[in-house]
């Protein structure tokens, strides 16, 4: 259902159960799935694909040109996907020829005036608290909860199920599963309430845990903490999932524990 005093661009395709308030604008070749619902003063740039049953609302800009001074005009792409929520005043860009698009996947939230750069890539089931600004080329994992006015710096990369505490600069890579507080940016423990509530069991958190003493608490550096949990911890799909994270960082960790 489109309102009369918003603008649809003749190419737009949009589903049938698609309701779009007045003062929307909504540019050339942009997709939107059923069920989702366009608040008002909401302008979708050209290039956009949004999923089934969103909400966007009021003042979100979506698919405006990333602020990249490299940035030459190359046709690029902001994927949204199903059942996500994007509150008020978001801004979303889209991608450059790094990857040619910015991604969000399905059932997250993204808070008012949170802001997603460039060639971001977001996976399902993330929330980003009020204010909390990605800048290019974030990669951020399934479940993750950034809390309010958070900043993370261009190239980072948040592992899954990951909580970061309000007011936190990212300057560093945050691994699976872990707590992130303190400035600068570190360990404060596992994410356990968060596992819990996603049916992990205490053996599995334990688990973890145990690999987290290893690496941080241990007072090795990360070659050799890494090589101590292979040689001495079961394989395990979350033993694997750390120690490839952390091995495929380029920015380097977090820092470790340190008593205040």
């Amino acid at each position: 259902m489109k309102q009369p005093l918003s603008y649809v661009h003749r190419d737009a395709k949009i589903a049938e159960t698609v309701v779009i308030d007045p003062f929307v604008t909504i540019d050339r070749n942009v997709e939107i799935g059923e069920g989702t619902w366009i608040g008002p003063n909401v302008t979708i740039f050209p290039n956009v694909k949004i999923g089934k049953n969103c909400k966007i609302f009021p003042g979100a800009v979506i698919g405006a040109i990333p602020q990249d001074l490299k940035f030459a005009g190359e046709e690029t792409w902001v994927e949204i996907g199903d059942n996500t929520t994007i509150r008020e005043c978001v801004t979303i860009n889209r991608g450059t020829k790094t990857s040619y698009k910015t991604t969000i996947g399905n059932n997250c939230l993204l808070m008012a005036y949170v802001h997603v750069a460039h060639d971001c890539h977001l996976g399902n089931n993330i929330i980003l608290g009020n204010s909390t600004q990605l800048a290019g080329e974030v990669h951020i994992d399934d479940f993750a909860i950034l809390s309010g006015i958070v900043a993370v710096h261009q190239f980072v990369r948040i592992g899954a199920h990951v909580m970061v505490s309000g007011g936190s600069l990212v300057r560093k890579d945050v691994p699976p599963y872990v707590k992130a507080a303190r400035e600068p940016l570190s360990f404060v423990g596992i994410n356990s309430i968060g596992l819990r509530r996603r049916n992990y069991t205490n053996e599995k958190i334990n688990e973890i845990q145990e690999i987290y003493r290893i690496l941080f608490l241990k007072g090795l550096n990360n070659s050799q903490a890494l090589d101590y949990v292979e040689a001495h911890m079961p394989a395990t799909k979350e033993r694997d999932e750390i120690i490839t994270f952390i091995r495929n960082s380029t920015r380097g960790i977090m820092k470790g524990y340190f008593p205040e």
